[in-house]
């Protein structure tokens, strides 16, 4: 952080601390919103993929835009632009403006809904800020979220302009990017909210720490396996080997290390794509189910204990939605309830490893 911010950070926090202005409560409500607002964003992104809508938009207008087309006039500049891009050349020669229309939605809500996160969180941080509302060693924190959310941004239409060039398609990597971080915002932006609701952690407990190393493993093991199901939707490796628990009659494919070198195939097989991301699943339902095991009867609030109880309904219910997404030959709505129940499940295991870190209840 600059200095200048470093020190306006420490005045308010001074004065927040001096005149007891400070309102954890309030500003952990406000990054709760927030939160809410990220997950709605991701749900709407993973249903602009599905249904192919992402690339209806060819411009990158961050700060105007905000006002759909009124006029037929309006529609045709937004679709004879569409025209001059691999998309439409190449996929949808014949769409027409109603189709175009169909596409434009989506993708204009997810980007509208981008900026109103931006404004959902700058503004309430300036106003938490000036009134020193906020508590001693948050400004910083705030502050990072806040440029993380305008690099999700810029990742956002970076991943959008790989496919305005040669392909139809967003880069695979760059779309696992983009949900990558966002998951990381939102679940930055939940820790934060807890230790304003709920302390600073505790002292470290003997019984407690291997409990909440297992939980830091699940909750990294979630999260790969979320990243690899953004590649596996680049790529759409789900309409491939349609069959469960084996891929085409085989526990390990033929071809799941065919392309040279080998380091390639994680990223460009499609093969090795959903194979990884199938054994990911399997390893993070054994980690998660072990994790509730060991923490259920640790000392925890009943916030926690709820979501330790929870977290192996959640699993088992991720990995059937994920079994019946493939076996299916994915649906929008289950693929839909698959990406939200993946966050659901992030959601539930930073309250339990969140919950390990404070002090149990006297």
């Amino acid at each position: 952080m600059p200095p200048a911010v470093s020190a306006l950070a420490g005045r308010a926090a001074a004065r927040a601390t001096d005149s007891g202005r400070a309102r954890p409560r309030a500003v952990a409500l406000w990054l709760l919103i927030c939160c809410a607002l990220v997950a709605l964003m991701v749900v709407v992104g993973g249903l602009t993929r599905l249904t192919e809508s992402g690339l209806s938009i060819v411009e990158w207008r961050p700060f105007t835009g905000v006002v759909p087309p009124l006029t037929e006039a309006a529609w045709q500049v937004l679709f004879d632009a569409y025209k001059q891009y691999p998309e439409f050349q190449r996929v949808n020669p014949d769409m027409t403006l109603a189709g175009f229309q169909g596409i434009f939605w989506l993708e204009f809500v997810h980007r509208l809904l981008g900026r109103l996160i931006g404004l959902a969180f700058l503004l309430p941080l300036l106003w938490f800020w000036i009134r020193g509302a906020i508590p001693r060693g948050y400004h910083a924190r705030l502050v990072g979220l806040f440029v993380l959310g305008g690099l999700q941004g810029v990742l956002g239409w970076v991943m959008v302009q790989s496919g305005l060039v040669d392909r139809p398609d967003v880069s695979p990597i760059r779309l696992a990017a983009h949900l990558g971080l966002a998951v990381v915002i939102y679940a930055a932006m939940l820790w934060v909210a807890l230790d304003l609701l709920r302390g600073p952690p505790a002292l470290a407990l003997a019984e407690r720490i291997w409990t909440r190393r297992l939980g830091g493993l699940a909750l990294a093991l979630a999260g790969a396996t979320l990243i690899a199901g953004a590649l596996v939707a680049g790529y759409k490796a789900g309409l491939s080997f349609n069959t469960f628990p084996r891929m085409a009659g085989q526990w390990v494919p033929f071809g799941v290390l065919h392309l040279e070198p080998w380091w390639r195939n994680p990223f460009e097989n499609i093969i090795t794509i959903q194979f990884q991301h199938r054994v990911l699943a399997l390893v993070t339902l054994l980690a998660v189910l072990a994790f509730a095991v060991a923490a259920w009867r640790a000392p925890v609030s009943s916030g926690t204990r709820w979501a330790v109880r929870l977290l192996p309904v959640m699993i088992l219910a991720q990995v059937g939605l994920g079994i019946a997404t493939l076996l299916l030959y994915v649906p929008t709505p289950l693929a839909s309830a698959h990406q939200a129940g993946a966050l659901a499940l992030v959601t539930l295991l930073v309250v339990a490893c969140h919950g390990l870190r404070t002090a149990p209840p006297a």
